[in-house]
C-alpha cells in the first residue's frame, strides 16, 4: 500500500463559470490554475468534456488540452475525458496525434463512454447515430490502432496521429469501464467526485482482473476527488457551499453559473435535499489541513489508488489556489 506523501497528485478543471464572470474569464481562470499546479508539483492537468450545460466551457476539449499544454512547461495535459460516443476514433486520433506531436510526452487521453450531455444534444453532435454496448470497446480499441505505428496494408492512417501511443485512460463510474480497463492492460480513473457509491467495487474489479498488457504491466488506479481545503474545517464548508448549490442545480435540473459561498446554505434544505447532495459527494474531502490528510488518506488505504485527481470548485479563484496549495502541504505531512 502507498504512503499517502507518495501518491501523486493531479487535477480535473470543467472550465466552471462563475456569477458575474465571463467565459473568457472562466478560461484565464483555468490557465493561472494549471501554471500553479504545475508550480506546486502536480502531474496532470485534465479537461472534462461537458456540451449544452450551462456554467460549463470545456465542451471543447482538444482545443482546452492544446491551450493549457501550450501555456504551461511540463505538467501532462489531458482529457478527462473525451467522451467516445460523441467523436469518431479517427478524429480523436488526429486531434490528440497532433498535440502530442506539439507537445511531446505530455499528453494523455482520458476516455468516457456517456454522451456527457442530453439525448437532444448527443444527436446534434453524431446525428442520428444509434449507440450500443459494443461500440465503446471496438472504439477503444479502433483508437489503440490508429495511436500505434501503423501496420503494413493497414487502410486508415492516422496523420498526425500512428506512432504517437498517446497514453489512453479508460475513465467511469460503475464496473463497466473498470472490467474494460482490467482486460485490457489500460490504466483506470474512477469517478468518485460524482459517482462514488461503485467506487470500492470497481476498485477491486480493477486490481483483482487486471491483465498486464504492452502499455501497462501492473494495476494503474486514479481517484477523482472534490476537495475543498482552508485553514479551518469551518471555513472549508463555507467555501463547500457553492458545491452543494451545484449538485443541488444538477438534481433539480437547474443548472447556473457556480455560485458564491453561501452561509447555512445546507441548514436551509429539506432532509431528502440534504441526503442527495451527500450521496453526490460521499467521497468529497473538505476541511482544514488535518481532515484534508485524514480524509485522502482513507481513500487511498480504501481503495490502493496509485493517483488522486483533484476537483475544486470554488469561487473566489484566488482561494481555489489556496486551497489545492493546502491539500500539497497536507498530503506531503
Amino acid at each position: 500500500m502507498n504512503a499517502l506523501k507518495d501518491i501523486p497528485l493531479s487535477m480535473l478543471d470543467l472550465v466552471q463559470i462563475r456569477e458575474g464572470g465571463t467565459i473568457a474569464d472562466a478560461l484565464a481562470i483555468t490557465l493561472r490554475t494549471a501554471r500553479r499546479a504545475e508550480a506546486l508539483g502536480f502531474k496532470r492537468y485534465w479537461l472534462a468534456e461537458h456540451h449544452n450545460l450551462l456554467g460549463i466551457a470545456s465542451s471543447a476539449t482538444a482545443v482546452l488540452v492544446g491551450y493549457v499544454a501550450g501555456g504551461t512547461q511540463h505538467i501532462r495535459v489531458g482529457s478527462g475525458g473525451i467522451m467516445l460516443p460523441n467523436h469518431a476514433p479517427l478524429v480523436v486520433a488526429e486531434a490528440f496525434g497532433t498535440l502530442a506531436e506539439l507537445y511531446p510526452n505530455r499528453i494523455d487521453l482520458g476516455l468516457g463512454r456517456a454522451p456527457g450531455t442530453d439525448p437532444t444534444t448527443m444527436r446534434a453532435l453524431r446525428r442520428n447515430r444509434a449507440e450500443t454496448e459494443a461500440d465503446f470497446p471496438r472504439d477503444v480499441a479502433e483508437l489503440q490502432r490508429l495511436l500505434a505505428p501503423p501496420q503494413a496494408g493497414q487502410a486508415i492512417v492516422a496523420i498526425p496521429g500512428a506512432g504517437t501511443n498517446v497514453p489512453i485512460w479508460l475513465l467511469g463510474s460503475s464496473l463497466f469501464s473498470a472490467r474494460l480497463a482490467a482486460e485490457r492492460g489500460l490504466p483506470y480513473a474512477f469517478a468518485a467526485h460524482f459517482a462514488p457509491q461503485l467506487l470500492l467495487q470497481a476498485a477491486d474489479l480493477y486490481h483483482n482482473e487486471f491483465r498486464p498488457s504492452s502499455s501497462l504491466d501492473k494495476p494503474r488506479l486514479m481517484i477523482g476527488v472534490a476537495l475543498i481545503a482552508a485553514p479551518s474545517d469551518e471555513e472549508a464548508q463555507f467555501l463547500a457551499s457553492s458545491t452543494y448549490q451545484r449538485v443541488l442545480g444538477i438534481l433539480r435540473g437547474d443548472r447556473k453559473p457556480l455560485m458564491p459561498p453561501r452561509r447555512d446554505f445546507m441548514a436551509q434544505l429539506s432532509g431528502p435535499e440534504q441526503a442527495a447532495i451527500g450521496d453526490f459527494l460521499a467521497a468529497a474531502v473538505i476541511g482544514g489541513p488535518a481532515t484534508v490528510h485524514d480524509g485522502l488518506a482513507a481513500l487511498v488505504k480504501a481503495t490502493g489508488a496509485d493517483e488522486l485527481m483533484l476537483v475544486c470548485d470554488v469561487f473566489d479563484p484566488a482561494l481555489r489556489l489556496r486551497s489545492i496549495e493546502i491539500a500539497v502541504e497536507a498530503v506531503a505531512d
